[in-house]
Parts: structure tokens; C-alpha cells; sequence
């Protein structure tokens, strides 16, 4: 099979093509043949050496999956061979999606959702399920409740405005100028120019933020939000926040997204209602990991993924 390997830290120009020996699923595992692989910042940040997940080169990036169905290992129940499928295995290890196939633990996929092509549900798993957990497993997301999302026309903002706004939240989010009218059309209540505006002088009475961004977004957050809220940030928040936040009731959490069948379903199940739906900014073919890993730094709109 054809993968994208990396034998050293760097730029984009680091990602090559190579031919690998096929994989073998094991005893619970399932063999998927890659249509459609998301890249994500993270991917970024390992390849450049900024965030060693995998250790030290080489190896080979990508945990956002669509595909189909090439063979079973022992064990396996719920799937058979020609399924559609989707899902972000082994996270935060190494999954090795950069490629045209793929044996992936049975327990960390599921059916791909109908209304969504290869494509579209190849760039979902890793933001929506940090978006998904982020809302609902680590801010306890209810129905009538004021959220901020920072970030909001971005991979994981784009989707976490939407799945607010699917379970009933009053959402307000962040953004650039020129993706305003981007933000606005996901559902998002009140859209806020990051360069003209402080959010902190818009907002108020929050119950839940969403912060992906870092610097000193978490506490400026804190402003907005109500006693007794919830902060869930993807980055290290200060232990001065953290103590800002504790006088005030503010619960802070420091996520860090894992796989998930249950999300993986029930974001299968917003986009299926027509409730959820991801915009790719642009995709690339396999042998040009490189260019999709530039493409991704230039901050576009939405989601970007590989074609296999």
C-alpha cells in the first residue's frame, strides 16, 4: 500500500510517499480501506516536532478516518466487509491514517453517517468529537444555556457552534472578518470581530465556554462567564486563572480529546437530521500530505483532508 511517512522533524516538505507492507487486523480489529483522511493541527504540531506524540521519526500521521470495510479480525462483531465507516483510532498513539489502509480497534469506529460522504466524514472525527466532548462530556452542555465559542469558523468552532446550537444553547462565537457571514450561517445568536471587538465588552452571563485559541483567551473568558460556569479549554490554562476561577465557582477543564463510539454516533446522528454538517475548505490527493499540511497553517474556513 501507498503511506506517508516522515523521517525527521520539519516543515510540510518532510511529508513523502512510500510503499508499505499492507496491515493485518488483529483479534478485534478492523481492516479499513482509507477514502478519505482529515488532517487536523495536531498533525501539524507532531510533524514539526512542537507536540512528540509518536516520539522520535519515523512514522506516519493521521487519525481522522472514512473508509470501507476490507477484512475482519477474530472477535469482531457489528461490522462486515463493505461497510462504511468513520471514525479517529488510537489517539492520542499512533493510528497512521495518511494511507490507503488501516487496521483499527472495531470498538473506536462506527457506520458512517448516510447523509455525509467519504469526504466530509473523513474531516469530522477529531473536531467533532472534541467539540462533542468538550459541550456535552466536560462542560455538561444543557439545553437554554449561553455558550461562547472562540475560534467559531474554525475545524473544531465550526462544528461546536452547530452541535450548541442543536441542543438547544443561546451561542454567541468568535471569529476573523472575513468569516463572519461563515459563522452566522451555522446558527451562531451573535458573531463577534475578534480584530474590532472585545468579546469581553459584548458578552456576559455565560454558562459554558469553548476556548481552542490559548494565549490569554482562557482568562478573559472568565469575565463573560456566570458564577458557577465552565471554561473547557484544548491548551494548559494558568494556575493564576485557574485560582481566579475557583473564587467565582468556575469550573475549569483541561480537555484533551480520546476516541469515542458513542460521539462518533451521535454526531453521525446531527448529520443524518440535517443538524450538523462539515464544511472541508479544501481537500488534497495522498501524495500531497505536504501541501494540505501549508494549506491547513493559511488558517482556512472550516476542515482539510486527504483523498485516497
Amino acid at each position: 500500500m501507498r503511506a506517508v511517512i516522515q523521517n525527521s522533524f520539519g516543515g510540510p516538505e518532510v511529508l513523502v510517499i512510500t510503499s508499505q507492507t499492507d496491515p493485518t487486523p488483529r483479534t478485534g480489529e478492523v481492516l479499513v480501506r482509507i477514502k478519505a483522511a482529515g488532517i487536523n493541527p495536531v498533525d501539524g504540531a507532531v510533524r514539526a516536532g512542537y507536540f512528540p506524540l509518536l516520539g522520535e521519526p519515523p512514522f506516519t500521521l493521521g487519525w481522522d478516518i472514512s473508509g470501507t470495510v476490507a477484512a475482519l479480525g477474530a472477535g469482531v462483531a457489528g461490522f462486515k466487509i463493505g461497510d462504511d465507516v468513520f471514525g479517529m483510532p488510537h489517539f492520542p498513539k499512533q493510528a497512521a491514517a495518511y494511507a490507503e489502509l488501516v487496521a483499527v480497534p472495531a470498538d473506536e469506529i462506527a457506520l458512517k453517517p448516510k447523509k455525509a460522504d467519504h469526504l466530509q466524514a473523513g474531516a469530522l472525527p477529531l473536531a467533532g468529537l472534541t467539540a462533542w466532548q468538550g459541550l456535552v462530556r466536560h462542560g455538561g452542555l444543557k439545553s437554554g444555556q449561553r455558550v461562547l465559542v472562540h475560534a467559531g469558523a474554525g475545524g473544531v468552532g465550526h462544528l461546536a457552534v452547530q452541535v450548541a446550537k442543536a441542543r438547544g444553547a443561546w451561542v454567541a462565537a468568535t471569529t476573523s472578518p472575513d468569516k463572519l457571514d461563515f459563522v452566522r450561517k451555522l446558527g451562531a445568536d451573535e458573531v463577534i470581530d475578534y480584530t474590532k471587538d472585545d468579546f469581553t465588552g459584548k458578552l456576559h452571563d455565560i454558562d459554558l465556554v469553548l476556548e481552542p485559541v490559548g494565549g490569554d483567551h482562557a482568562e478573559r473568558s472568565l469575565k463573560v462567564l456566570k458564577d458557577g460556569g465552565v471554561l473547557v479549554s484544548l491548551l494548559n490554562v494558568s494556575d493564576a486563572t485557574k485560582a481566579q476561577a475557583s473564587i467565582r465557582g468556575i469550573r475549569v477543564e483541561r480537555m484533551s480529546v480520546v476516541p469515542d463510539r458513542e460521539g462518533l454516533l451521535e454526531l453521525g446522528r446531527l448529520i443524518d437530521a440535517k443538524k450538523l454538517a462539515v464544511h472541508v475548505a479544501r481537500s488534497f490527493p495522498l501524495d500531497q500530505a505536504g501541501a494540505a499540511h501549508a494549506f491547513l497553517a493559511t488558517k482556512p474556513v472550516g476542515k482539510v483532508a486527504l483523498t485516497v
